[in-house]
C-alpha cells in the first residue's frame, strides 16, 4: 500500500511538472512574439542603475518581513530565532528558482522545523496560514486598486480594465466565503475543545489530520502574536510593489504606484499555477498582461518583464545559495529532500540536529 501512494505520488508529481513546464513554454511563445531583442538591450542599457539597486534591496526587505512575519506565527509553538526564519526562508526562495512546482515551502519548512525544535506539521501548517493571509491581503488590493485605477490620459476604459474589475469582484466573493469558513471552524474549535486544555493535549485527543491542522490555525489565529503578525504581512506586498514601482520608473515606465500594485497583483496570482523553476514564462507573461491594462506595448512590455525578473531574481541566486550552506545542505542534499517531500506525510517528525 505504500508502495502504490509513493507511485501515486510520483505521477502527480510528473503530471504537474509536465504542466508547469508546458504553461513555461507557452507563456515564453507568447511574450516572445514579435519581440524586438535590439531595442530591448538599449532600454536596458539605458536604464537608472541606482534605483535599479533600489529596487533590489526593496524586494530582499520584502523576504526579511515574511522571516518576520514566519517568526510570529510560530511563538504558538516556540521560540523561534529571526536570523533561522530567515536562513529558512532564502534557501526556500533558492530552492524555488532551482526546482519546479515551488518546493521550497516544504524545504524551508523542513529546515526551521529541524533547528527549531518545532514538528514539521505545525511548521508547515504556518505556511499555509501564510499564503492565505497573502490571499485575503491579495484580494482586498484587488479590490481597492479596481476602484482607484483609472486609464492613462486618452484612452477610455480598456477590455483589460473591465476584465480586471470583474476578476477583483469574483475573487473578493470567493475569498469572504473562505474567510467566514476559516473564522466559523476556528470558533467550532474553540467551544468545541474549550480554552483549559493546552494545544498538546487537544492534539493527541482529536483524531483526523485535518482537524489537527484546523488546531494548528486555531492555536496562530488565537494567539496575541497574530495580529503584529497580520500587521507585517502588509509590509511584504507593499514593499514589493515598491520595489517593481522603482524598476519601472528606472525602466522609463513612469506609471504610478498604484499600476505598480496592480501589475504586481496580476503576477504573484499568476505565478502561484504549476511553474517551471524561477516562474520562468509565467512571470513575464502576467508581467505584461498586468503592463496591457495600463496600455504598454507589447514589445516594451516584453523587455520590462526580462529586465525585472533578472533585477529580482539575482539577489536571491547568492543570497539563497549563502543560506543553503549555512543551513548544512549541499545541492546534492536539497535534491535529495526535495525529491522525497511528495511521498511524506504532512506530519513526520523530522531529526535533531545536535
Amino acid at each position: 500500500m505504500i508502495k502504490l501512494f509513493k507511485f501515486i505520488a510520483r505521477e502527480r508529481s510528473i503530471l504537474l511538472r509536465i504542466i508547469g513546464y508546458s504553461v513555461a513554454v507557452a507563456s515564453l511563445v507568447f511574450v516572445l512574439r514579435d519581440f524586438h531583442i535590439v531595442r530591448a538591450i538599449h532600454d536596458m542599457a539605458n536604464a537608472d542603475w541606482r534605483l535599479v539597486l533600489v529596487g533590489m534591496a526593496l524586494d530582499v526587505v520584502s523576504y526579511l518581513f515574511q522571516a518576520l512575519r514566519w517568526k510570529l506565527l510560530l511563538t504558538p509553538f516556540g521560540k523561534v530565532r529571526l536570523d533561522r526564519s530567515t536562513r529558512s526562508v532564502f534557501a526556500g526562495l533558492f530552492a524555488n528558482l532551482v526546482f519546479p512546482l515551488r518546493p521550497g515551502e516544504f524545504l524551508r519548512s523542513y529546515l526551521l522545523s529541524n533547528s527549531e525544535e518545532i514538528t514539521l506539521g505545525r511548521v508547515i501548517g504556518s505556511v499555509g496560514v501564510e499564503r492565505f493571509i497573502d490571499l485575503v491581503i491579495a484580494t482586498a488590493g484587488l479590490g481597492i486598486v479596481s476602484l482607484l485605477v483609472q486609464p492613462p490620459p486618452g484612452y477610455g476604459p480598456s477590455l483589460a480594465i473591465r476584465r480586471f474589475d470583474r476578476a477583483a469582484d469574483t475573487l473578493g466573493i470567493v475569498i469572504l466565503a473562505l474567510l467566514i469558513l476559516v473564522v466559523a471552524v476556528v470558533l467550532h474549535i474553540e467551544f468545541r475543545l474549550g480554552r483549559g486544555k493546552t494545544e498538546e493535549t487537544n492534539e493527541r485527543r482529536v483524531p483526523g489530520r485535518l482537524m489537527q491542522a484546523m488546531i494548528v490555525l486555531h492555536a496562530m489565529g488565537t494567539a496575541p502574536s497574530f495580529y503584529p503578525a497580520v500587521a507585517v504581512s502588509l509590509l511584504i506586498p507593499a514593499s514589493q510593489a515598491l520595489a517593481l514601482w522603482v524598476l519601472m520608473h528606472s525602466y522609463g515606465l513612469r506609471l504610478s504606484f498604484m499600476a505598480a500594485v496592480v501589475v504586481l497583483l496580476v503576477i504573484n496570482l499568476g505565478v502561484s499555477l504549476p511553474n517551471a523553476p524561477a516562474n520562468v514564462g509565467s512571470y513575464q507573461f502576467f508581467c505584461v498582461l498586468g503592463l496591457s491594462i495600463f496600455q504598454v506595448e507589447h514589445n516594451r512590455a516584453t523587455g520590462f518583464s526580462i529586465f525585472a525578473f533578472i533585477a529580482l531574481t539575482l539577489p536571491f541566486v547568492f543570497l539563497g545559495f549563502l543560506a543553503l550552506l549555512r543551513s548544512g545542505l549541499s545541492l546534492r542534499t536539497m535534491r535529495e529532500k526535495v525529491s522525497t517531500f511528495p511521498s511524506q506525510g504532512p506530519n513526520p517528525r523530522v531529526p535533531r540536529r545536535a
